[in-house]
């Protein structure tokens, strides 16, 4: 959970002035344009502040040109990052309302045909969100535009405090930087809304970002982050554990080293359990009861990659790309389960590298643990280019749902089915267990 005295500054205060739900607005259903003397960032006004920031248009064919300008701004990058100004946890505090209740016309765009609100929209929000936190620490007012090209490399953790969200309320984003490194940035939010007369929490989302060259070819140096007072020193000591468990996370994978001996004595346990008792051999495989072959829990996805969805530097917004292996995968957990499932945490999705537009974006869900009334469903996302016939992957997903029933038991056959397994469990393990 982020620090009280900056994800509630201002709340008490202004509870009496700010947008509630449908039945408490102000008699013109907008929502007050100031709290306190000091102004409120619209969700739709985020990605434009962004746009400002670094000098794009919303124009393509202009955009275009503005990013090739970006160019001539390397000049203005940092040598070291002793040269950079200190900042504190307080100057990169944003507050962002998203007036679900006071403005109809914005609602429809947040629906689910269930009257949900679409949780792949509250993703490419955060993602924005993240952005905009990160400029605000980098701020340099004597610049005119920011030379620093910042972009998501990591969703470290999103933690769901409470599954519904409510298409008819307000929702309030409020975030700052916990932890800065050289040149990545850990940005933290906190996601209320606002329902019975107070706000209550729906989520916490820690993002890391890095800080490239104009070009977004290089590493770049931020500012570093200096905490006031032991409470703001606590936090920064939180962002330095988990830059090591990050770190300790990333040596241990199944993809460098071999599983530990408890996983895999699991791994055997599993194949004894789908052998066939008459023919007593190793290629005769028979599927437990209540359990589901982990070959029979895909789902595929194809997308084509269009201007409209890129970001200010002229690649495939990630909030985007977050959003559609989101929607994919709930889908086939809703398939898988029988149900429709509830999002309980999304953690470790890294960004490996930019999706560019016109591109052929393919994706691939796969139920790859379950437990009880849990689903853990990883979502792997390559780039396809026709000429070449390459695969490249971009992206990697981790949600954990639940059902309001038992799930079957989800059966790997082979060798790399089980890594998956296990892989699963482990992520499944660091959001549920934890």
């Amino acid at each position: 959970m982020l620090s009280p005295r900056f994800l509630l500054l201002r709340s008490a205060a202004s509870l009496t002035t700010r947008s509630l739900c449908t039945g408490g607005l102000p008699k013109d259903g907008r929502a007050p344009d100031m709290v306190d003397g000091n102004p409120l960032l619209h969700v739709s006004n985020v990605r434009n502040r962004l746009r400002e920031i670094v000098g794009a248009s919303t124009n393509w064919s202009d955009h275009k040109q503005a990013m090739a300008e970006r160019v001539s701004l390397s000049s203005m990058l940092a040598k070291s990052q002793q040269e950079l100004p200190v900042k504190t946890m307080k100057d990169s505090y944003l507050e962002v309302h998203l007036p679900l209740g006071s403005e109809p016309q914005l609602r429809e765009k947040y629906l689910t045909f269930h009257n949900t609100v679409r949780f792949g929209r509250i993703l490419e929000d955060l993602d924005s969100l993240a952005v905009l936190i990160s400029y605000s620490h980098t701020y340099n007012p004597e610049l005119k535009r920011s030379p620093l090209s910042i972009v998501t490399a990591l969703v470290d953790k999103i933690d769901m405090r409470q599954h519904n969200i409510y298409p008819n309320c307000d929702i309030k984003f409020t975030g700052h930087v916990t932890w800065v490194g050289k040149t990545s940035i850990e940005a933290k939010m906190h996601m209320s809304q606002f329902q019975n007369g107070a706000y209550s929490s729906v989520l916490d989302a820690t993002f890391v970002m890095v800080a490239r060259d104009p070009e977004n070819k290089r590493a770049a140096f931020v500012n570093p982050l200096k905490p006031d007072g032991p409470e703001e020193e606590k936090i920064f000591q939180e962002g330095e554990a988990n830059k090591s468990r990050r770190v300790e996370l990333s040596t241990a994978s199944l993809l460098k080293v071999a599983p530990t001996n408890e996983e895999r004595e699991i791994v055997h346990s599993l194949f004894l359990n789908t052998l066939d008792p008459k023919t007593v051999s190793f290629r005769s495989r028979v599927l437990p009861p209540n359990s589901e072959w982990m070959e029979d829990a895909k789902m595929k996805g194809l997308e084509i990659c269009h201007p409209q969805e890129r970001n200010i530097f002229n690649r495939i917004f990630g909030g985007f790309l977050m959003r559609k292996a989101y929607e994919l995968g709930w889908a086939n957990a809703c398939s898988f389960g029988g149900r429709r499932p509830n999002l309980v945490a999304v953690d470790d999705i890294l960004f490996q590298r930019p999706v560019d537009i016109g591109s052929l974006l393919l994706l691939s869900s796969q139920v790859c643990y379950t437990e009880g009334n849990y689903i853990q469903v990883r979502v792997h996302s390559e780039v396809f280019n026709p000429l070449t016939r390459q695969h490249n992957t971009t992206n990697v997903f981790h949600f954990t749902f639940s059902s309001d029933h038992e799930v079957p038991n989800i059966v790997p056959q082979t060798y790399g089915e089980s890594m998956l397994y296990l892989d699963g469990k482990r992520h499944f393990n660091q959001t549920v267990q934890q």
